[in-house]
């Protein structure tokens, strides 16, 4: 489990594979430092196992499912990654449930200045867009973000200053691919929602004293 608040920012340091997924190391000293061999790390959103840990370095293998539902695929040396280790009991919960499975890639459409910060408006599909309410939680590259508007194909956000500046979104530019998860919470009411009368009564109904 994530919250969507980035911890550091990581350089790809190398990215190797093929047909049969991808092995991706990233130099993420702080994070290296608490992170041990199966521990779950959010690359771009993106939750990904420590294969290796040495150092500064970890180093993941993406398999094919991964490639093909994100952006992992996309990356090369030298880029610059968010990356976020799993919430860890006690630990401050700042952004909001995230848990590294993306729904959907979608397109940056415009990145405009706005004050001090930027407004983005990012295209999505309508798998992602239902889950979107104007102030609730939507995640970008692994970023917890707040959804300030909603066309009929993008939502909007505000990027502000200390955002731009620890994350990857600062670089951000139209026609960019990026990785979205939306609130898991959203998709567990639409769920209950669509349940019928009686199985949603059951769902609801504490145990009782004889289970």
């Amino acid at each position: 489990m994530f919250t969507g608040i980035v911890r550091e920012l990581g350089t790809v340091v190398s990215c190797e594979g093929g047909s049969g997924g991808r092995t991706l190391a990233v130099r993420a000293a702080g994070t290296a430092a608490r992170t041990q061999v199966g521990d779950s790390v959010a690359i771009n959103g993106v939750c990904l196992t420590a294969a290796l840990v040495g150092g500064d370095l970890l180093s993941f293998h993406a398999v094919d499912e991964t490639l093909g539902r994100s952006t992992i695929g996309d990356l090369r040396t030298g880029a610059r990654v968010n990356v976020e280790p799993a919430l860890r009991a006690g630990e401050p919960f700042g952004g909001h449930y995230v848990q590294g499975h993306v729904d959907a890639v979608g397109s940056v459409q415009s990145v405009e200045a706005e004050g001090e910060g930027l407004r983005v408006f990012v295209e999505a599909p309508e798998a992602v867009l239902r889950y979107c309410v104007e102030k609730g939680s939507i995640t970008v590259d692994g970023v917890s973000l707040t959804v300030a508007e909603l066309a009929d194909d993008a939502f909007g956000v505000a990027l502000v200053p200390h955002t731009i500046e620890a994350t990857t979104l600062s670089a951000l530019r139209p026609g960019q691919r990026v990785n979205l998860e939306a609130d898991v919470l959203a998709k567990y009411v639409e769920r209950l929602l669509a349940l019928p009368d009686t199985a949603r009564s059951r769902t609801a109904e504490p145990p009782s004293a004889s289970d």
